[in-house]
C-alpha cells in the first residue's frame, strides 16, 4: 500500500481533546459562577430542597441505629438517677420521721418541766409579712426600707427575717413604710449565742473583712470559739425571740498580745438580696411591765426615809 494513502490522524482512542489545564480552567469558573449565583439569586435552593427530600428517608434510617442507642443510654441513666433520688428521699423522710418523734417527745417533756419549775411559756410573736422596696439613700450605712408602717402596727424596734435567719431591725416607722437597719451596719449590735457552747456575746456589724459581715466583739483570747459555730439570737435583749439563726463563725484571730479575740463571722440571711421579709413583735411587747416601785414611809421625826 503506498505511504501516501495512511491516515496521518490518530485514531480517536488516542485522542485527547482540550487539555487538563483548560478543563480545570472551565471547571473553577463554573463552579465560582455556581457559587456566587446559589449566593446572590439562590438559583440552587430549588434543587437542594429536591435533594433533601430525597435522601430524607435515607437519612431518617441512618439516624434510627444512633437515636435509639441515646435513647437507651438516656433511659438507662435516668433510672439510676431516679432510683438514687428515691433511695435520698427516703433516707431523708425516715430521719425527719425520727426527728418529728423526737420533737415531739422533747416538746412533751419540756411541757411537764415547765409546768413542774412554774416557768411560763416561750413567747410566741406575730408574724407580718412585708417587701423591701428600695435601698437607704445614705452610702454609709446598711438599712433598707419595707412596704409596712405604721397602719400595719409595726413597731419600732421590730425583728426582720428572711427565708435563712436575722436581717435587721426596724429603726423608724413612717405610716406606710419602715426603714430597716440590717445586722451588718456598723451601728448594729444583736446579742447572740453560740450553739455548740452555751456561750453568750453580742456580733457587731463589720464591714473590715468585707462587704456583709459580722464580729463577734468582746470575746476572750482563750474563749472557746471555732469557725463554723452557729450563732443564734440569745432573746435576752428583749428584742428578738431567742434560738433564731444568726450568723456562722468564718475566721478566728488569737493574738499573744490581745486581751480579745477577732472573731469574724458571716450572717445566713441574704442581706444584700432579700427581697420578702418577715416582720416579728418586739419581745418586749409580750413580756409583763416592770412592778411599780414600792413607796417610801417615813419614819416619825426623821427627815429621811426608810421603806
Amino acid at each position: 500500500m503506498p505511504l501516501g494513502t495512511l491516515d496521518r490522524e490518530p485514531p480517536p482512542f488516542f485522542r485527547q481533546g482540550p487539555s487538563a489545564l483548560s478543563k480545570l480552567a472551565v471547571c473553577s469558573a463554573l463552579a465560582l459562577f455556581l457559587m456566587v449565583a446559589d449566593s446572590r439569586f439562590k438559583v440552587m435552593q430549588p434543587l437542594r430542597v429536591v435533594l433533601a427530600t430525597v435522601l430524607y428517608p435515607a437519612q431518617w434510617l441512618a439516624l434510627r441505629p444512633v437515636l435509639a442507642y441515646q435513647e437507651a443510654g438516656q433511659y438507662l441513666t435516668s433510672l439510676s438517677a431516679a432510683k438514687a433520688a428515691q433511695e435520698e428521699v427516703v433516707k431523708k423522710h425516715n430521719l425527719q420521721s425520727q426527728r418529728a418523734n423526737q420533737v415531739e417527745q422533747l416538746m412533751l417533756e419540756n411541757q411537764r418541766l415547765r409546768k413542774l419549775l412554774g416557768l411560763r411559756e416561750r413567747l410566741q410573736s406575730n408574724a407580718i409579712a412585708a417587701q423591701v422596696i428600695y435601698d437607704a439613700a445614705d452610702p454609709y450605712s446598711r438599712k433598707v426600707i419595707i412596704d409596712k408602717g405604721m397602719a400595719d402596727k409595726v413597731g419600732l424596734g421590730a425583728p426582720i427575717l428572711d427565708e435563712s435567719g436575722v436581717l435587721g431591725q426596724v429603726t423608724r416607722v413612717y405610716p406606710l413604710v419602715s426603714e430597716v437597719t440590717l445586722i451588718t451596719d456598723r451601728d448594729h449590735a444583736i446579742p447572740v449565742l453560740n450553739t455548740r457552747t452555751g456561750a453568750r456575746g453580742v456580733a457587731y456589724g463589720d464591714a473590715s473583712l468585707h462587704a456583709d459581715a459580722l464580729e463577734l466583739r468582746f470575746m476572750a483570747a482563750n474563749s472557746d470559739v471555732a469557725a463554723g459555730d452557729l450563732l443564734t439570737t440569745s432573746g435576752v435583749d428583749g428584742v428578738y425571740p431567742p434560738g433564731l439563726p444568726v450568723a456562722r463563725v468564718e475566721k478566728v484571730e488569737r493574738r499573744v498580745d490581745a486581751v480579745f479575740a477577732r472573731i469574724y463571722c458571716v450572717p445566713l440571711a441574704l442581706v444584700s438580696g432579700s427581697g420578702h421579709v418577715m416582720v416579728l413583735d418586739p419581745v418586749f411587747t409580750q413580756v409583763p411591765p416592770r412592778p411599780a416601785p414600792e413607796p417610801v414611809v417615813l419614819a416619825p421625826g426623821r427627815k429621811g426615809g426608810v421603806k
